[in-house]
């Protein structure tokens, strides 16, 4: 079961493909929108202060943004904060998205049962970005992808192609046969032409993100790059499985 949290932290923490060390730079409204007013118990920028604390080189987006920064919008990590208060409790969760709206980052919640709002607040969030200590967020820029000359139609294209991550790929990856989805309580699985049944996944809170058995292996089924892929520890190490499956 540890080994199971552990990767759904890691999964996470590459936002289901985008790998959140491909990002410099974080925007932080300047107001949540369970608020009224503009950085309401300066959560706002206690919010900006704790993204610079894990790496990201972050902004209000009430500040005067630098041209690398403005000019290019798919270059960021989107930050906001959830409200999911109860009667005696305050909760926080903080969320990052890309620039497609696609999350790449939920925390935990961050919980305060303190009466005074901004202290429940600051207490909460504080919390919630505890989370962030398993990112170990570190901006690398990306390799200079190589190109090679390749003929389409008789026609010589030079198309881009990164070496070193096809190789990584293909020693980390193993693709089956297509698979077809039977309907299950909860979930599909997934059968061959057999018929038999090769993985059971089950739904869970986010869309294209399933828990998932194959045999007496335990692990997490998850839609990466319009790809789907079955992960799970083995001998303490991730072992990564691309799966056709005919959706």
């Amino acid at each position: 079961m540890k080994k199971l949290v552990a990767l759904l932290v890691l999964v996470s923490t590459f936002g289901f493909g985008q790998n959140l060390n491909d990002y410099k730079y974080a925007l932080v409204p300047a107001k949540f929108s369970f608020f009224k007013e503009a950085d309401q118990f300066r959560l706002n920028t206690l919010t900006k202060m704790f993204m610079e604390k894990y790496g990201f080189e972050t902004y209000l987006d009430s500040e005067i943004l630098p041209p690398n920064f403005a000019n290019e919008n798919c270059n960021k990590v989107f930050v906001d904060v959830e409200e999911r208060n109860t009667i005696m409790v305050t909760k926080l969760v903080v969320v990052l998205k890309d620039c497609k709206n696609n999350v790449l980052f939920i925390s935990e919640e961050g919980k305060s049962r303190e009466k005074e709002y901004k202290v429940a607040y600051t207490q909460a969030l504080r919390e919630a970005f505890n989370s962030f200590n398993a990112l170990q967020h570190k901006y690398v820029e990306k390799k200079k992808v190589e190109s090679e000359v390749v003929a389409i139609n008789n026609k010589s294209v030079e198309v881009p192609i990164d070496k070193e991550m096809l190789v990584e790929s293909q020693a980390n990856t193993t693709t089956s046969n297509a698979l077809f989805p039977q309907p299950i309580a909860n979930g599909f699985q997934l059968i061959n032409t057999e018929p038999k049944v090769i993985y059971k996944i089950f739904k869970t809170s986010t869309k294209d993100f399933y828990i998932a058995s194959k045999g007496t292996n335990q692990g997490i089924f998850f839609l990466r790059n319009n790809e789907w892929f079955f992960e799970y520890y083995q001998n303490d190490k991730l072992v990564s499985e691309k799966v056709e499956v005919k959706f």
